[in-house]
């Protein structure tokens, strides 16, 4: 939450649309993964011999899906009793505040389940606990449209499909992007000079954004063509950098 009460990701949805539409360009921002909702249903699907689906549902409507591997032989009950046990205790929680609680009940054998069940459960929290599968930073983009302005001709189209493409590497674009965690103020990402944009001749203007703690949590920016009128576009993505910042409190 920001110190107006707004959701973190709203406030920043807000602002890189409201910089799409005055810069003309597509409106980015980096942020890291907030808190999760607290949780509305999990369940086990069995999807194949030695395989099942964890299936996660937040209170948000967010859904998140792992695949773990199943003891030989397993019965369906055990997974219908593995989601109960689950369902009961993490319903209206987040998976990190109950999941130490869970395991500790599962080792001290107070959890009132069967060795196979108990595994179930306990590979289940592992696998959606663990860093590699959630990812940790998210990646909001507005205003593509924008970039289909400047199309003129045959050559245009094709260049702003490649830029299309590029977008949709999130991680690629993510990794560029937290570059400019390193500066203080705004950075220049020019397509020819790095390799995510270097077919589709596009630059970046983004900046970073810190808390009240003077930490940077992130990093907003605008992707257009090469062309970009640089001189009005970078005080615009520093200003909205600080006003973030600002509002963070």
């Amino acid at each position: 939450m920001t110190e107006s009460g707004q959701r973190l990701e709203d406030v920043l949805t807000q602002a890189i649309t409201l910089l799409s539409g005055l810069s003309r360009c597509a409106g980015l921002v980096v942020t890291a993964k907030q808190d999760q909702a607290p949780l509305k249903h999990v369940e086990f699907v069995q999807v194949g011999p030695g395989k099942a689906l964890v299936i996660l549902v937040n209170g948000d409507g967010q859904v998140e899906n792992r695949v773990i591997d199943t003891p030989p032989g397993l019965p369906g009950s055990a997974l219908a009793e593995a989601s109960n046990y689950l369902n009961a205790r993490l319903t209206g929680r987040t998976l990190e505040t109950a999941r130490a609680e869970i395991l500790a009940e599962l080792e001290s054998d107070r959890a009132v389940l069967d060795s196979l069940t108990a595994k179930i459960v306990a590979e289940g929290l592992a696998t959606l606990a663990e860093p590699g599968g959630r990812d940790d930073k998210v990646l909001i983009v507005r205003g593509t449209s924008h970039l289909l302005d400047s199309v003129e001709a045959q050559a245009d189209i094709e260049r702003v499909r490649t830029l299309f493409d590029d977008i949709e590497r999130k991680a690629d674009l993510i990794r560029l992007l937290e570059l400019a965690r390193e500066g203080d103020g705004v950075r220049i990402f020019i397509g020819s000079e790095n390799r995510l944009f270097s077919l589709s001749g596009s630059s970046i203007v983004a900046a970073p954004y810190a808390n009240a703690a003077g930490k940077v949590v992130g990093v907003i920016g605008v992707l257009g063509p090469t062309r970009l009128n640089y001189g009005r576009i970078i005080p615009m993505v520093d200003h909205t950098a600080k006003v973030i910042g600002r509002l963070l409190g």
